[in-house]
């Protein structure tokens, strides 16, 4: 899938609150860092994971299901294997009814689920990863995709 920088600048955007689905407590698990990431860029992150329902994190209460949150969501965040998202887009846009955005994480396809959510007006970002096109579209990735902060070890 091709996205233009200008439509993945307005999606990051416009989102405020984002349901991350399939985040995981383990702080070197790539959802958690994406999460983690999205809540320093100022966005609410509700994490999703049934394993960990009732936990904190972010400084949110992790719930099993989207069906489970009870406030407005922009965006539905994918941490999940591509088969099972059909249940999860479904789940969304029956909950949400202003659902802005599906996201699916680098690896997460799902064409008819996709177009499900596209014929609802609902935008469906495939196979990319909101942490690193927000770093790339925002001036913060460095040589080597890593924003580091360090340009160099040498003095200048």
């Amino acid at each position: 899938m091709d996205y233009s920088d200008e439509h993945l600048r307005e999606i990051l955007q416009r989102t405020k609150t984002v349901a991350v689905v399939g985040v995981s407590m383990n702080t070197v698990r790539p959802s958690y860092y994406v999460a983690r990431y999205l809540t320093l860029k100022g966005y609410r992150v509700i994490p999703v994971n049934p394993g960990h329902a009732g936990k904190s994190l972010f400084g949110e209460t992790v719930v099993a299901h989207l069906s489970d949150i009870t406030e407005p969501v922009d965006m539905v965040d994918i941490f999940r294997r591509s088969e099972a998202v059909p249940p999860i887009v479904e789940e969304a846009l029956e909950r949400f009814a202003d659902l802005q955005t599906i996201w699916m994480q680098i690896g997460v396809e799902h064409s008819e689920a996709a177009a499900l959510a596209e014929a609802r007006g609902v935008d469906v970002i495939q196979n990319r990863c909101p942490k690193i096109e927000y770093q790339r579209l925002f001036g913060e990735l460095r040589m080597g995709g890593f924003a580091t902060g360090v340009i160099s070890s040498k003095r200048s």
